[in-house]
């Protein structure tokens, strides 16, 4: 397949974070924009967040790189730094290993709609800096893998 179109892609739904760290993410829903295409190196969604969905708890990554490119309504960045609105044409980007945590929560009464690229590295692994919640490597040769910061299973 050399084209697409992404409104005919399976949209997907929910979190498979353990409960209860799933709950804010349980409405969020993307398409997968690279699949169809068996891209492996690099993973793009098109990200929708409906009001008061976050796009993940707040995280970083140790061997992935991030982007984020806002499409439509606004979402509020929540970093280490602090918050910060983005809105359509804004652009985050995560490095790969820097200990800064981040993710997206949709506190407008719209849909925000978001391009997000990262790429895939097995040996990945981070933590959430808000929550007792580590993840670990294997994610995507193996089933996900969740811990507390102890090391102990959920």
């Amino acid at each position: 397949m050399v084209k697409a179109v992404a409104s005919d892609l399976p949209e997907q739904t929910g979190s498979r974070y353990p409960s209860p760290h799933d709950e804010p993410c349980q409405a969020r829903v993307w398409q997968a924009l690279g699949a169809p295409f068996g891209l492996t190196q690099f993973g793009v969604n098109l990200l929708r967040l409906k009001p008061g969905v976050w796009s993940s708890q707040r995280h970083w990554h140790s061997h992935e790189d991030e982007l984020i490119y806002m499409l439509e309504g606004e979402a509020v960045l929540v970093t280490d730094a602090g918050e910060e609105v983005m809105l359509p044409g804004d652009v985050a980007g995560f490095k790969a290993g820097v200990k800064d945590g981040h993710c997206l929560q949709n506190r407008s009464d719209a849909d925000a709609v978001m391009l997000v690229v990262g790429s895939r590295d097995d040996r990945d692994h981070g933590e959430y800096p808000d929550i007792d919640m580590k993840f670990w490597p294997g994610r995507y040769s193996a089933p996900a893998r969740w811990t507390r910061k102890d090391g102990s299973e959920f």
